[in-house]
């Protein structure tokens, strides 16, 4: 259990804030607005259904201006952000002040923006990354935060940097969340981070991913990554404190590191936590359901975690899937959002945490393209290259559901097939030449999907893109092939 423990400590982004006005929500909610999606929801509609939802805080991953512009005279808190490819630009003071200036103080205006943060970065320590940004993080946070200070918002608008979980955690030899510290080979670097954000009174963004500990990892108390208790607890023998659940010892190991360095009581946010529906055996709206669920209920009580009890302000990772995000660390990132692709809800919550479970509002007037699907043509002479035109369709589009334990993992050879060759049909907005697949497909208006694999009809949209397949890995080709061959 204990060494499971370190698992805890895993990757990724969440961000759970308030969610109040009309549907009363959880004080402190918020959700993470990604845009990494071939066909973009209308940010008017998306900005709509944060209203009907009552979501008062959104964490964006850039500042666009279409974005912010929908924003404006809404009164919801935004985090906008500085993606980590112009960190490096940011450690030019005059460059810093005229990214505050092109993306915050232009929409400080009565019935603007209302900018709360500035995220610089987005985990710019993963030690994937192998070091790339430990140079230019700190640098472009004391530029930003000195050159809102110098525009005369610093008072109400922090800069700060949203990290993984990975930049602490707690000897193997005692892995509890007491003996948490910073990441050894970054632990100056961490202290000099912190002493900056505690003198300009910024809060510290981490993002916890529970459903990171399960993944891949076998071993891991299943039980233990959700909120409704489990009766392998960890117990920290140095506390006596009892840990039901692995988010509550993953943020306290945050504390204890904090503390260690003269910082216990810094504000935490917790930028990104939240569970995915496909891509992986674990990622399914059950599960899901339980995870929000548990997480609702503890917010809405207030109840924090063992060392830091009370309200803790926290972004929903993600609010809709992303089709065209990169799936190198797995499969399941293309499915994080509460919503779907069109912006419809996949399961019932109740953001207030009373346990009064129902769907969220959708997002309205959604423009669909044609009822129209491209399948496998039974009557197709030579199927030499279906391997190969399978691999194509799904180096372009996204055919993660295929993949072992999700929603389409249980299809035949042609309904793999009519799947691969659907999703890129839609991803070019139905064109008909992208429906042939060397006479191997062909367009119908009989809707096939099955069972619980839904064939979609693609949103109609005016930013689209075709994947790179330098987006994508091979493990979903090499999937749909064994299936093939079977």
């Amino acid at each position: 259990m204990e060494r499971g423990y370190l698992m805890m400590l895993a990757t990724v982004t969440v961000t759970v804030v308030a969610v109040l006005g009309c549907c009363g929500g959880v004080e402190g909610l918020g959700v993470n607005w990604g845009t990494m999606a071939t066909h973009k929801m209308p940010p008017d509609t998306v900005v709509q259904m944060l209203k009907d939802n009552g979501i008062q805080k959104v964490k964006l991953f850039d500042a666009e201006q279409s974005t912010m512009s929908a924003l404006a005279g809404t009164n919801i808190e935004v985090m906008v952000a500085i993606p980590n490819d112009q960190l490096e630009a940011m450690t030019n003071y005059a460059r810093a002040k005229e990214w505050v200036r092109r993306n915050v103080t232009r929409y400080n205006f009565n019935g603007g923006v209302h900018v709360k943060y500035v995220a610089v970065g987005n985990e710019p320590f993963l030690t994937s990354y192998n070091g790339s940004f430990l140079n230019v993080t700190f640098p472009a946070l004391q530029n930003i935060q000195n050159a809102l200070n110098e525009a005369g918002v610093g008072d109400s608008i922090k800069a700060t940097v949203p990290l993984n979980a990975d930049v602490y955690n707690s000897p193997e030899s005692n892995s509890v969340p007491s003996a948490g510290r910073f990441r050894s080979d970054i632990s100056q670097l961490m202290t000099d981070i912190v002493q900056f954000l505690a003198k300009n009174k910024a809060p510290f963004t981490v993002n916890i991913y529970p459903f990171l500990s399960l993944y891949g990892n076998d071993g891991f108390p299943f039980n233990f990554a959700f909120f409704d208790g489990d009766a392998n607890a960890l117990v920290d023998t140095a506390t006596g404190i009892q840990y039901t659940n692995v988010f509550d010892a993953n943020f306290d190991t945050l504390v204890s590191s904090l503390k260690a360095i003269g910082f216990g009581d810094m504000t935490i946010i917790v930028g990104e936590v939240g569970w995915p529906t496909d891509g992986d055996k674990n990622a399914n709206a059950g599960n899901a359901y339980r995870f929000y669920n548990g997480l609702f209920t503890k917010l809405g009580a207030n109840r924090g975690t063992p060392l830091r009890p009370g309200y803790i302000e926290v972004y929903l990772f993600g609010l809709i899937d992303e089709d065209a995000k990169s799936i190198a660390p797995g499969s399941f990132e293309r499915h994080w959002g509460i919503f779907g692709y069109d912006g419809q809800p996949k399961f019932a919550v109740d953001v207030t945490g009373q346990g009064q479970n129902k769907f969220l509002m959708g997002a309205k007037n959604v423009q669909y393209l044609e009822k129209k699907w491209c399948a496998f043509n039974p009557n197709a002479k030579d199927l030499s290259k279906l391997a190969d035109n399978i691999n194509y369709a799904c180096t372009y589009a996204d055919c993660t559901a295929l993949e072992y334990g999700s929603t389409c993992n249980n299809l035949d050879a042609n309904g793999n097939a009519s799947y691969a060759f659907n999703m890129y049909y839609q991803v070019q907005n139905q064109d008909d030449l992208s429906c042939n697949f060397q006479g191997m497909a062909a367009v119908t208006t009989q809707n096939i999907s099955q069972g619980t694999c839904n064939f979609i009809i693609q949103i109609a949209s005016s930013s689209t893109f075709s994947l790179r397949p330098s987006l994508l890995v091979g493990t979903v080709f090499i999937v749909l092939f064994s299936i093939l061959l079977l």
